[in-house]
């Protein structure tokens, strides 16, 4: 039963997810329609999501998750390129 239910979560994890990528395309969008650059856009987003990120889980907690995504940006996860089969 208990792996069900975690089936069940991350799938609403993975739902959370697509539904939160749409609101910051649709964000970026605005932005640029607006006239600001895609680095200003970009750098705005970091901040903003890491001061979230200090605030909800601290220092340790921020420096960990940018351990993570180092991990993931040099394993070719956020490429364009990138070919998912």
């Amino acid at each position: 039963m208990q792996s069900g239910r975690n089936e069940i979560d991350d799938m609403i994890v993975h739902e959370k997810m697509q539904v939160a990528l749409e609101y910051q395309n649709e964000a970026w969008a605005d932005g640029r329609a607006d006239g600001i650059e895609t680095e200003i856009i970009a750098d705005a987003a970091l901040v903003f999501a890491l001061r979230e990120t200090i605030r909800l889980h601290g220092e340790q907690g921020a420096e960990a998750l940018l351990e993570q995504l180092k991990e993931r940006i040099l394993s070719g996860e956020f490429s364009p390129e990138r070919k998912i089969q």
